[in-house]
């Protein structure tokens, strides 16, 4: 089974976005990049990625509350969400942790840091479709 993983970005700075897709792409993922929290619903409807990559402030909804919602759905739950935000306090953090992140990372983002979090997150799932 030698399937690419891929990754749901959901950023809406379009320089953050090139920089993350590149991380990602030279990691040999596929990435998925929308703009905004709508966006990332209508993709969510048609295709499940094995992992999103989730700004915290987006236009309209917040990153924290599409966390929440994907989180609570039974669809989407077991989908790991890495949040990455230039609001990087540990209040923010816990925030994230309580709406259900598996991870935040705080920009700007170092590529070491993302490619490792990444896999941490992928393997587990990956491993545990592999026993089901």
């Amino acid at each position: 089974m030698n399937t690419v993983n891929t990754v749901l970005l959901v950023e809406d700075s379009l320089t953050e976005s090139r920089a993350i897709t590149d991380y990602l792409q030279q990691s040999g993922l596929k990435v998925v990049s929308v703009g905004s929290v709508e966006e990332a619903q209508e993709k969510l409807s048609r295709q499940k990625p094995d992992l999103i990559v989730l700004d915290v402030i987006l236009p309209g909804q917040s990153g924290f509350e599409l966390c929440h919602e994907l989180k609570s759905d039974p669809e989407t739950n077991w989908i790991p969400v890495v949040m990455c935000s230039t609001k990087s306090a540990a209040t923010d953090k816990l925030w994230g942790r309580m709406m259900g992140a598996d991870a935040y990372l705080a920009k700007p983002i170092s590529r070491q840091q993302l490619i490792q979090t990444i896999q941490r997150l992928i393997q587990p799932t990956v491993n545990q479709l592999i026993k089901d």
